[in-house]
């Protein structure tokens, strides 16, 4: 089962992401702020790492950039409304819209699956 791991400042919008990712069947870790999840990051096997919109820019690029070198982790942000497109990033999605992060989340992992184990 791919395994996500989730970032933000916002403990109580990291909290509500991690319930609504595993009521759809997903295994989750939460990491409050950027230390904690470049140290998690660089300990773990993480299918995908989900970027807040509350890291500031220059954490979520090193974020996914650690992401990508660590763990080869596909790699989500979620923007502010305005916010530019997160170079790097597998895929950006508005965080205002958390139907846009589910279904985001379900279509990256299952690009990730399929291009793991071709048929």
């Amino acid at each position: 089962m791919p395994h996500i791991l989730s970032v933000s400042y916002d403990v109580m919008l990291l909290n509500t992401r991690q319930l609504m990712l595993e009521a759809c069947g997903h295994t989750v870790t939460s990491a409050e702020g950027f230390v904690e999840a470049m140290r998690l990051c660089t300990e773990g096997d993480y299918d995908m790492l989900i970027i807040g919109h509350s890291i500031p820019h220059t954490d979520k690029k090193a974020l996914s950039e650690a992401a990508i070198s660590h763990c080869r982790a596909t790699v989500l942000a979620l923007l502010r409304q305005g916010e530019p497109e997160l170079g790097g990033a597998t895929k950006s999605v508005d965080a205002a819209n958390p139907q846009l992060l589910i279904t985001a989340v379900a279509e990256l992992l299952n690009q990730s699956q399929s291009q793991r184990n071709p048929t």
